[in-house]
């Protein structure tokens, strides 16, 4: 996967360079601090993936994606700190995925392979606010069952496994897991089992898979 990195602090481009290099089948191949470098650097380079910071000096990184997210190029946020106004432009712009650089180089792993498989990834501490919208408690929105669903989900576990645990039919699985993304605003069950995780729902976490060197 080729990766470059837009932010304008040099030391955090040295960081996740040194993040990056560590990590067979990623390839590094450039970095920028504007969006105008930027651009031109995407348009050379013809990247997988940009990582962009969300605080380009006096631009903003929302802006190159908006403008660029018509190209085969997937689009990873970062940034110190977000609001919820910061996690919905980000999902406005058509970014893959938001990761606060405090996150553990495992964790930013985890979100690039995650992007490069084609789904999305949002920081499992900020999920509360990306899914919070008329309910102080997203849980309220579920029903006792669905909430057992949720948790399997958590757990990594199948709908067939789902089904036996739960004593009920695969089939209405398969009607509570779909209710479950159409409550809380989910897009596949990668992100529900990241959102039962930040919610305590189980004791399972993703970055397990990535330190057993499984696929997510």
């Amino acid at each position: 996967m080729k990766i470059i990195i837009v932010d304008d602090h040099p030391l955090v481009r040295e960081g996740l360079i040194s993040i990056l290099a560590k990590e067979e089948g990623i390839e590094f191949v450039g970095e920028s601090e504007t969006i105008q470098e930027a651009t031109e650097l995407i348009e050379r380079t013809k990247p997988d993936l940009a990582i962009v910071d969300v605080k380009l000096g006096n631009e903003s990184g929302y802006d190159l994606v908006g403008m660029l997210r018509h190209l085969p190029c997937h689009f990873m946020m970062l940034t110190s700190s977000a609001t919820e106004a910061d996690i919905r432009r980000a999902e406005e712009c058509g970014a893959d995925g938001f990761v606060l650089k405090e996150a553990a180089p495992e964790e930013l792993l985890l979100a690039i392979r995650m992007i490069g498989r084609g789904r999305k990834y949002f920081d499992q501490s900020l999920l509360g606010t990306l899914l919070r919208k008329d309910y102080d408690d997203p849980l309220e929105k579920l029903t006792p069952k669905e909430k057992e669903v949720l948790r399997g989900l958590g757990e990594g576990l199948s709908n067939g496994a789902m089904a036996k645990k739960l004593v009920i039919s695969e089939f209405t699985v398969k009607k509570h897991v779909s209710r479950i993304f159409q409550k809380l605003n989910l897009n596949d069950r990668t992100q529900a089992a990241l959102f039962a995780q930040a919610q305590g729902l189980s004791g399972y976490s993703p970055l397990d898979k990535l330190k057993e060197g499984s696929s997510v």
